[in-house]
C-alpha cells in the first residue's frame, strides 16, 4: 500500500469512528459537538394584500401598495446524516418558537435533543405570533398584568406556590426566563390560517411528523386533515379543538375553568386522522375529581375528552393513543413535559413512540 493511500484510509477510518461516537454519544452527552450539514430560515404560507389605487414614490400613501401577511415563520436545521422524516415542532398559546428552545433553567430542549438523536427540526412561530407577527387583520395588544394565572393554569403550582415535587427549577432566574418566553398574538387567532400555513410548511419540505403543545393541539389535527405529508402527530397536553364525526360529538364538559365542547365534522374529513398514528401526553397534577381551582380542573376535562376523542379515532379504524405521565410512573410534569427537568426522559417516550411506528 503506498504512503498516499495509507493516509487515506487512515483519515476515513478515523473520520468513521468519531462520527460513530458523536452518534452514539449525542442523546446522552449535550456538551458534545452537534455536527449540522445545513440551517436557514424562510416565511411560508400566508396572503397578499393589495390595496386599491396607485403608488406614488413622492407622495406615498396605502393606495397601490401591498401587505404580505398571514405567514408562519420557519427556522430549521438539519444534521449531518439526518433521518428519514423531519420533526416539525408547533407552539402553545401565548408561546412562540422558543419553546422548543433551551429550557427556562437553560438545559437543552426539543430542538437541540432531537438534532442529536438524527432528526433534521423545523421550529415554527404561528402566523400573527412571534417572528411571524404580520398579519392581515388588526389586533390589540394590551400590557395587562397576568403571569400569576399562567403560572397556575401551566400547572407549576397554586402561585406562590410550587406544587410538591414539579419538575420545575424553583430558582428567581428559572421562572424570570419562563414568563419572559410569553409573547401576545399581533391580530385574532384563524384556525384556518395556521393550519393552512403549516399545510403549506408540508408542501415545501415533504413528508414529516408533527409535534404539537397545547393550543396547536387542536390546529394540528386540521393541519393534518388538510395535508396527507403528515405522517404522524406527536401531541403534548392539547387543550382545544377535539374534532369529532357529526353525530358522535360527546356532551359539554363543564370545569371551574369553563365548558370545553368538541366539534362535529363530517365523517369524511375525521377519517383522514385515522391514517396516522397519533400520540397523546400530558403531564402531571390534573384532579381526577372536579376541583375549585380553574387552573387544574380546566385540565381534568381536557384530559377526559382527550381520552374520548382517542377512543373515537380507534373505533373508526385508526391508531390514537392518550399517555398520562403519572400512569406510567413519571411525576411531576407541568404543562410543558418537554422543557421540563425530566425532558430527556420524556424525550425518550417520543423516540420510543417513533421507533415502534417505524418512523425513525
Amino acid at each position: 500500500m503506498t504512503s498516499n493511500l495509507r493516509k487515506c484510509v487512515l483519515t476515513w477510518v478515523a473520520c468513521t469512528l468519531f462520527t460513530a461516537g458523536l452518534s452514539a454519544a449525542a442523546p446522552q452527552n449535550p456538551e458534545a459537538p452537534l455536527v449540522i450539514q445545513e440551517q436557514g430560515s424562510f416565511a411560508v404560507g400566508g396572503t397578499v394584500v393589495q390595496s386599491p389605487g396607485n403608488y406614488d414614490p413622492l407622495n406615498p400613501t396605502s393606495g397601490g401598495q401591498t401587505l404580505h401577511g398571514d405567514h408562519a415563520r420557519v427556522f430549521y436545521q438539519i444534521p449531518a446524516q439526518a433521518r428519514k422524516l423531519p420533526l416539525v415542532m408547533w407552539h402553545g398559546f401565548g408561546q412562540f418558537s422558543k419553546t422548543w428552545e433551551s429550557t427556562p433553567d437553560g438545559r437543552e430542549g426539543y430542538q437541540n435533543i432531537f438534532l442529536r438523536r438524527g432528526f433534521a427540526t423545523y421550529v415554527l412561530d404561528q402566523p400573527r405570533r412571534g417572528s411571524a407577527g404580520r398579519g392581515s387583520v388588526a389586533g390589540t395588544i394590551s400590557a395587562t398584568p397576568d403571569e400569576q394565572r399562567w403560572f397556575d393554569t401551566f400547572r407549576v403550582g397554586i402561585w406562590p406556590n410550587y406544587f410538591p415535587g414539579v419538575q420545575f427549577s424553583r430558582s428567581p432566574e428559572t421562572l424570570d426566563q419562563y414568563f419572559r418566553a410569553m409573547t401576545p398574538d399581533t391580530g385574532p387567532i384563524d384556525t384556518n390560517v395556521t393550519s393552512d400555513a403549516v399545510s403549506a410548511l408540508f408542501d415545501k419540505i415533504g413528508a414529516g411528523i408533527l409535534v404539537t403543545h397545547s393550543h396547536s393541539g387542536g390546529m394540528g389535527w386540521l393541519a393534518a386533515m388538510k395535508n396527507p405529508r403528515i405522517r404522524a402527530i406527536v401531541s403534548y397536553e392539547p387543550g382545544s379543538g377535539f374534532v369529532f364525526p357529526e353525530g358522535e360529538v360527546p356532551p359539554a364538559m363543564s370545569s371551574a375553568a369553563g365548558k370545553l365542547e368538541g366539534i362535529g365534522m363530517p365523517l369524511a374529513e375525521f377519517m383522514k386522522l385515522t391514517r396516522i398514528p397519533i400520540v397523546i401526553y400530558y403531564g402531571d397534577f390534573i384532579p381526577r375529581d372536579p376541583v375549585t381551582n380553574p387552573g387544574q380542573d380546566g385540565w381534568r376535562v381536557r384530559l377526559a375528552m382527550a381520552k374520548q376523542w382517542a377512543e373515537a379515532i380507534n373505533r373508526h379504524g385508526g391508531d390514537a393513543k392518550v399517555v398520562h405521565l403519572p400512569e406510567i410512573g413519571i411525576h411531576g410534569n407541568t404543562h410543558f413535559p418537554f422543557s421540563d427537568l425530566n425532558n430527556v426522559q420524556i424525550a425518550d417516550l417520543m423516540s420510543r413512540f417513533l421507533a415502534e411506528k417505524h418512523l425513525d
